[in-house]
């Protein structure tokens, strides 16, 4: 299995030291300047083979223990998470004019960068993209956009961004199995915008039981907020496509 999410962070690639301790675990950190190259605050998209680095991770522990399976979890650095993974512009996310702009960028750079060398280093793997917050909605949206993933795993996203539903409708998913879930405090917040994400999510869910089937999709409801167990909600979403896919062999 091979799956994909993203993290943002402070610490220098070059801190991260080799850890080799699982055999069945892989969890592989991408050199960020891969991805773009700022110059003068414009990011430019750069299409080169990423570098390997190799590190413990919590989330990939936990979906070792959830599922017994053998795989390769493989992430990323993104500069900016509403540049990089918006699909389109909302003043509610940020009110900068380019963020919207740049999300077919981390795409591309996901099928013609990351993935190819991903396979020379592992074999042809199918592959589940997913992610937390903005990362499962980036997800959710590349799985519109092209008929690379096999499955997506899609934790607390931020579907609350205007019109998503308008665009899923009309937008089918491309891929075979999708797990959505979403904190049961997350839409009681005073913020107009982010209250729709229960409504937004709810209709997602009833879109893919009619493009997928009941039994190619899951909707669950975890206690508490956005900001809460977000490594284990995301792992339990790994693990469910994992299962998933297995089962479908």
């Amino acid at each position: 299995m091979l799956f994909m999410w993203w993290m943002k962070t402070s610490s220098p690639v070059s801190s991260i030291e080799s850890d080799n301790r699982c055999l069945d675990i892989t969890f592989v950190f991408y050199e960020p300047q891969n991805f773009y190259h700022r110059r003068k605050g414009v990011l430019y998209y750069r299409h080169r083979p990423p570098r390997i680095y190799t590190c413990p991770d919590s989330t990939a522990e936990l979906i070792s223990e959830s599922t017994g399976i053998p795989f390769v979890l493989a992430a990323f650095q993104v500069f900016d998470w509403d540049l990089d993974l918006t699909p389109w512009h909302d003043d509610a996310i940020n009110r900068k004019p380019e963020v919207g702009t740049k999300t077919p960028d981390t795409l591309r750079y996901v099928t013609e960068s990351l993935l190819p060398a991903l396979e020379s280093e592992y074999g042809n793997l199918p592959v589940i993209l997913g992610g937390y917050s903005l990362g499962g909605l980036f997800a959710l949206w590349s799985s519109m956009q092209t008929e690379r993933f096999a499955a997506i795993a899609a934790a607390s996203p931020s579907l609350w961004i205007r019109d998503w539903l308008d665009f899923a409708k009309t937008h089918p998913v491309k891929t075979a199995k999708v797990y959505l879930s979403l904190g049961d405090r997350e839409e009681h917040v005073k913020n107009r915008s982010i209250a729709r994400v229960g409504d937004s999510v709810r209709g997602e869910y009833e879109l893919l039981k009619a493009q997928l089937g009941n039994e190619n999709c899951t909707l669950v409801w975890n206690p508490g907020g956005h900001f809460q167990d977000g490594d284990k909600r995301l792992a339990a979403a790994f693990s469910w496509c994992i299962k998933e896919l297995e089962k479908s062999k």
